[in-house]
Formats: C-alpha cells, structure tokens, sequence
C-alpha cells in the first residue's frame, strides 16, 4: 500500500508513513510530546491539521471545544492518516539543561562520559580525566517517553502493558547512540557514569519495577550496577566501565546521590538542602553527619503536564510572568506568539493572581483567567499547582521536623534540575511551594550531571557504601503526620 506524506510545519520537513498507521512514533522523533503515553486523556500531544482530512475521535471531542476542533486541532496520539497530512508541530526547540562546570583534576589518564538519564531528557557529557574539562556535550528527549511522559506511565507500561523489555531497549540503544556520537572511534573513553531516578536505574538495567508500583514503594535492586559496554551494544572500547550509581531509596534515586555529591551539602557546617523539583519531587536535608531524604508524588504540574495549556519549557511556553500595574506581562520563549504554559509560568501566574486577588488563598478561581491570549488558567490548573505545592511542602515540613529543626534553622538550600533552575524563588515563595528567606535559595543548575562527572574520579572500585550509610531514607506516606501536613500546605499563604 502505498504510503502517505506528512509534512510538518514550521519545521518544513516531510516525512514518509504507512498509510493507516499510528504516528506516534514518527511525530515523537520531531519533539511531539505523549505525556500520558498516548491514551488520548491529556491534550499535551496536540497538533493542527494545516491541510487534509484527519476525522475526529470521541476522544477529540471530549479534549477540544467546538471551534477548536473546526480549526483543525487534534490529538497526535489519535492520527492514523489514510491521506497525505500537514501538520502545525512547533514543538520540537526545547531547553536541555547541562553544566560545565570543571572539576578538580585528577591526574588519570582517558576520557569519560557522565550521563544524566532524565525522565524527560538526557545529557551526556565527555570529559578529560586529567583535568576535569568537558570536551563536548549531546543532549536528547528520553525515547521512552513515547510510552508516557512521567516515570509511573512508564512503570505501568512496563508492569500492565508488558513493554519492560522494549523500554530497557529503548533508552540503553538512545543513550548509546549519545555516547557514540560524543566519543567517536576514541579508544581513550575509560569509564561511563550515569544516574537517574529509581525508575530510569530499574528500566536501564533491566530490573523489575513492579515493587516500584504499590506500597511500600520500595526496591532491592537499588545498587551500585556495572556493565561491559558490549552487554549494552554499544561501540565503546570493550576495556571500558559502565557504572550506573545507586539509589537511596523508594523514588530518590542515583540522581540524587549525585546532586549531594555536586553541592557537596555532605560536608555542609549547618543545616542545608537540595530539592530537585519535577514530577517526583526529591528532598535532602542534613548537616553534613546526617542526612535525611524523601521522594513526594507532586505530580507533572511543575512541567506543564496536567493543565489545561499546560506544555514542556519550549518555544511558544509562557515561562514567566510579572505584574505591570494591575496587568500581567507574559515571557513566552522563542518570543513568538504564545501556545501554552510551562512550570515556571505557572508559579509566576498563580503568584500574580494571589496578588491580584484573582486567586483567593483557598485556591479558588471564580472565573478561567485570560493571561495572554489564547492562554488561559483554569480553576482546575489551580488544584492541580496546588497539589503539586503541597507535596513538596510538606515533605519538606516532615524531615525539618525529623530533624528537630525550624525553617529558620536551614542556612543553604539549592534548587536543583531544570524547573528549580528557571524557576523565580519570589513567586515560589509566594505560593507556599517552600517558606525560606530568598537569600538562603540557591539555583543549582543540572547537579545530576556535575554529581555524575564528579563520580568518573571515584574510579570503579567505589559504591558509595560510606555516604549512603549517612544517608536515611523516610518513607513520607507512612508518616503519621504527612497526610494533615499535606492538607494544611494546600492553602496559599496569605498576602
């Protein structure tokens, strides 16, 4: 049969599909987004049919209104053309955060790849041994994210939908191509290092993560693991090592290890804390002898995900907001038109119309709230911030107190990753997300990856037995004070 053209624009490339057939797959690779895996419940993989026929599902007209369906907006995750296509896909610009940052040099001899395995991203970086200098840098959407865009998607597609073995292939064949791009035919590459969450460690390495999908969500495969790059079918030198660190516990994984390893909060004087914000939110707390970690479920807010305009930081996201009077002034990246909204506008948003009292401290929204046209918050975005905010607040509230300390007592806190490094610490202040002084909150930038980098100088031998054991895992649902916790950080504060 013969195959359909669908070309995408503004993008201006065409590409080839078999006629009736999902194109998924095909639209993910040009930066489509499937936060819900394709089961057509979240609107974040919408596009607009320039040109030709593309019928509407149930689906679609429970997702769009009217008139947006007359203006051709579909559901990606929906489209099998039987015709040629064009398609309006202006999603593919996102930022990837990386580091650059040296380390101290070490006198060994090679290169080395640290590797970031994000959930949504990945960021590999080459590094000289000697010196501790990044010699290049390859960044990239996760592959496994056709499958859903937050890690319990994938873990239900791995547990109900039977794809662990088909998500293993997909990241250890996607970070593989990263490593051999970066690398070349080098025969010098010594040693790779990766982290991620639990999640990403279990589907990297091949585990099982059905202990990963009910209480007590907790695992015994969190280790230290070590792989030949031929057992990965990757084109490294075969003498090289492949360490992927180990977890904490429950959802705080290696990638956390490596933020503590980067901000060094383990040889903190006073009381410090690194919080690495995103759909599981991952909180330490210690003093340098004692640490204590938790992982919160905040939910994909903080990424766009689950608002009605909700999107990824990429071109076309509202990213920041400030008042002007009594008017609020949108950033839209890429300084075009706006298409939707993404984690940090949201904060920014909220803070304004708290401001404003648009927003009540309740959270109510009486009315959808017009920030710039076509976007729009709704009052179930609200709850969903809300949610996400009181997790983490809460969470934090809970290992303050497991440690006999107050807000006031905490000296540094870094805000970690991509969302915690773009996000204004005013307006997360003034939604309750965290309560401290601004002059104690740090953006850290990518602490994953420096942590990662800064592992390649451990040398292979080290499993970080010493500084885990400093290390307590709190598991927050069983908390008997969590739950009202939580409750009670649903509010915003007042103005």
């Amino acid at each position: 049969m013969k195959p359909v053209n669908i070309r995408l624009e503004p993008l201006g490339k065409t590409l080839s599909a078999p006629r009736g057939e999902p194109l998924q797959d095909l639209l993910f690779e040009h930066g489509v987004e499937f936060p819900c895996g394709g089961r057509g419940t979240c609107k974040g993989c919408r596009v607009r049919v320039l040109d030709g026929a593309a019928p509407v599902t149930a689906l679609e007209e429970r997702a769009f209104t009217p008139d947006e369906l007359r203006s051709g907006w579909r559901l990606a995750c929906m489209l099998a053309p039987a015709e040629d296509l064009v398609l309006e896909v202006a999603q593919w610009e996102t930022a990837i955060l990386t580091d650059g940052l040296p380390v101290e040099a070490s006198g060994r001899e090679g290169l080395g790849v640290a590797v970031d395995l994000g959930t949504t991203t990945l960021v590999a970086q080459l590094v000289d041994l000697s010196n501790g200098h990044v010699l290049g840098v390859r960044t990239a959407l996760n592959p496994q994210a056709v499958h859903g865009g937050d890690v319990m998607s994938r873990v239900e597609a791995a547990t109900s939908g039977g794809e662990r073995d088909a998500l293993t292939d997909l990241i250890r064949r996607g970070i593989g191509a990263l490593a051999a791009d970066l690398c070349g035919a080098r025969p010098e590459v010594r040693d790779v290092v990766l982290v991620g969450n639990t999640v990403m460690h279990h589907l990297f390495c091949g585990y099982d993560v059905a202990p990963l999908a009910q209480a007590p969500f907790e695992t015994t495969r969190g280790e230290l693991a070590v792989f030949h790059p031929w057992e990965l079918g990757w084109s490294l030198p075969e003498s090289a090592t492949v360490r992927f660190l180990p977890c904490l516990g429950g959802f705080v994984g290696s990638d956390i290890l490596a933020g503590i390893l980067a901000t060094r909060l383990d040889q903190a004087a006073g009381l410090t804390g690194l919080i690495d914000l995103g759909t599981n939110g991952e909180i330490v707390f210690g003093d340098g002898h004692r640490m204590l970690c938790a992982s919160t479920a905040a939910g994909p807010a903080f990424e766009g995900g689950r608002i009605s305009m909700g999107m990824r930081a990429s071109s076309g996201a509202i990213s920041a907001v400030r008042l002007e009077g009594n008017r609020p002034v949108c950033h839209v990246i890429g300084d075009g038109a706006p298409r939707g909204i993404c984690g940090s506008g949201l904060v920014d948003a909220a803070a304004a119309g708290l401001d404003l009292a648009i927003i009540a401290s309740s959270g109510r929204l009486p009315d959808s709230w017009e920030l710039a046209p076509p976007v729009v918050l709704t009052q179930a975005d609200i709850r969903q911030l809300q949610l996400a905010k009181a997790a983490i607040a809460a969470g934090i509230r809970i290992l303050l107190k497991r440690l006999g300390a107050e807000l006031g007592d905490v000296q540094r806190v870094y805000l970690a990753g991509a969302f915690g490094n773009y996000v204004n610490a005013a307006g997360a202040r003034r939604i309750g997300l965290f309560e401290f002084p601004l002059e104690t909150v740090s953006p850290a930038g990518n602490t994953a990856l420096s942590g990662a980098r800064r592992a390649l100088f451990d040398g292979p031998e080290s499993a970080y037995g010493a500084l885990r054991s400093r290390i307590e895992h709190v598991p927050l649902a069983s908390d008997s004070d969590f739950e009202q916790t939580f409750v009670d950080s649903m509010v915003f504060p007042g103005g």
